[in-house]
C-alpha cells in the first residue's frame, strides 16, 4: 500500500521571524559589500547592526528596548546617507525603518516620529554634502516608501490580531451558549421528573396512609383493600409517566397532534369509551417544553375523565389560531362526579405557566371543560 504524503504546515516559521531574518540576511549582505574608507562611518555601521541584532534578540522579550534599539540603527545610518561612499548607509537605514514601521507593539505616532526624523537626518545629510534637487530627495523618497509598506504591514497584523481575538470571543459565546442550553435543559429534566415522581409518589404515599390507618385503626380490610388497588393504579400511571418523560428526553419531542392522538387512543382502548380527537388550524412548531405540558395537561383530564365519569366519551379539540394554541377537553358533567380541581391539574397548571400558557378547569355548557392556551 502506497504510504500517503505527509502534508507540510502552512507555515514553517512565524512571518516575524521570517521578516527577521531576511533582514539580518540584507544587513549582513550590505556590510560585505561596502566600499567604504572612513573608519568613522565604518563604526557607525557597526553600531547600527549591533543595535539590530539587538531587536532581534529582545524583540519577543522586551519589545520596547528592542524597539529603541531598532529606531537607532535606522538613525545612525541615515544620518551619513550623505557622506557615506556607496548605497550601504541607505539599505542599513531602512531596513531598520521599515521593520520599525511594521511593530505593533510600537504607537503610530512614534513611528511616524522617528521616520520624519531619519528623512530630515537624510535630505540633511545631503545638503550639507552640497547635494542638492533629485540626489538630494531620492534617499527620503526610499524611506517614505519603506515606511508606508512598513505601515500597510503593520495594519494587516493588527487586522489579524483583532479578527483572531474576535475568533476567541465568538468561542468563549458559542461554549456559554452551550452551557447554558445544557443547564437550561438540566433544570427542564428536573421539572419534568419532579413533576411526574412528586405527584405520583406523593398520591401514592397518602393512599397507602390511608389504607394503614384504616387496617390498624378501623380493621376496615375492604376499605384498606381499595386504598392499595388505588395505590397500584397510581404507581402503574406514575411509572407510565415517568417512562414518558424519559423518551421525550431520549428523543425529539413528537408534534402536538401526533402525541395528542396517541394519548386519547390509549386512554380510549384502557377504558372502552370513545374519545373524539379534532385538530384545527395550520400546524406549527412549539418549545418542547409546552409540547410536553399539553400532554400532560390531556392526560391528566382523561385520567381525571375516566375516574369521575367512568364510562362517559370524551371530547378533545386542539386549535391552531394566530398568536394562540389551545387545547379543549370536554366531558359531560352529568355524569362527572367531581366538580373541583385535583392537585393534578394544578401542577399541570404551573408547569404551563413555565412554558408561557394558561389552564382553566370548570363547569361550561353542561360539560366539564379543562381549557389550556399557549401564546
Amino acid at each position: 500500500m502506497d504510504a500517503v504524503p505527509k502534508r507540510l504546515p502552512d507555515t514553517i516559521a512565524p512571518s516575524w521571524l521570517v521578516v527577521q531574518l531576511l533582514g539580518t540576511l540584507f544587513v549582513a549582505g550590505a556590510l560585505l559589500t561596502a566600499h567604504e574608507p572612513d573608519p568613522r562611518i565604518w563604526t557607525a555601521y557597526g553600531v547600527a547592526s549591533a543595535c539590530w541584532l539587538g531587536f532581534v534578540v529582545l524583540a519577543s522579550r522586551r519589545p520596547k528596548t528592542a524597539a529603541v534599539l531598532l529606531a537607532a540603527a535606522s538613525a545612525l545610518p541615515a544620518a551619513l546617507v550623505g557622506v557615506a561612499a556607496d548605497s550601504s548607509a541607505i539599505i542599513l537605514s531602512v531596513i531598520a525603518l521599515g521593520r520599525l514601521a511594521a511593530l505593533t507593539s510600537v504607537s503610530v505616532g512614534a513611528i511616524v516620529a522617528v521616520s520624519l526624523l531619519d528623512i530630515a537626518s537624510a535630505v540633511t545629510a545631503h545638503l550639507l554634502a552640497g547635494q542638492t534637487g533629485a540626489a538630494a530627495l531620492a534617499d527620503p523618497a526610499v524611506m517614505l516608501l519603506l515606511v508606508l509598506v512598513g505601515l500597510n504591514r503593520r495594519q494587516y497584523e493588527v487586522q489579524a490580531n483583532q479578527a483572531e481575538a474576535l475568533l476567541e470571543q465568538t468561542r468563549l459565546a458559542q461554549a456559554e451558549h452551550a452551557r447554558a442550553a445544557a443547564l437550561d435543559e438540566r433544570t427542564r429534566i428536573a421539572r419534568e421528573i419532579h413533576d411526574v415522581l412528586a405527584h405520583s409518589l406523593g398520591a401514592l404515599g397518602v393512599q397507602l396512609e390511608l389504607a394503614e390507618a384504616l387496617l390498624t385503626e378501623r380493621s376496615d380490610v375492604d376499605g384498606a383493600l381499595r386504598s392499595v388497588r388505588r395505590s397500584r393504579r397510581l404507581a402503574a400511571d406514575g411509572l407510565a409517566e415517568a417512562r414518558d418523560a424519559v423518551a421525550a428526553l431520549r428523543r425529539d419531542v413528537p408534534p402536538l397532534a401526533d402525541a395528542l392522538a396517541a394519548v386519547a387512543a390509549r386512554h380510549s382502548a384502557d377504558h372502552g369509551v370513545t374519545v373524539g380527537f379534532t385538530a384545527d388550524g395550520d400546524a406549527r412548531p412549539l418549545p418542547s417544553a409546552a409540547v410536553v405540558a399539553l400532554v400532560g395537561i390531556a392526560r391528566e383530564a382523561l385520567t381525571n375523565a375516566g375516574k369521575h365519569a367512568p364510562g362517559e366519551d370524551v371530547r378533545m379539540r386542539l386549535t391552531y389560531e394566530p398568536g394562540v394554541v389551545r387545547l379543549d377537553v370536554r366531558t359531560a358533567l352529568a355524569e362527572f362526579t367531581r366538580k373541583g380541581e385535583g392537585f393534578g391539574l394544578a401542577g399541570m397548571r404551573e408547569r404551563l405557566a413555565l412554558a408561557g400558557g394558561t389552564l382553566t378547569a370548570g363547569p361550561e355548557d353542561g360539560d366539564w371543560r379543562v381549557l389550556a392556551e399557549v401564546r
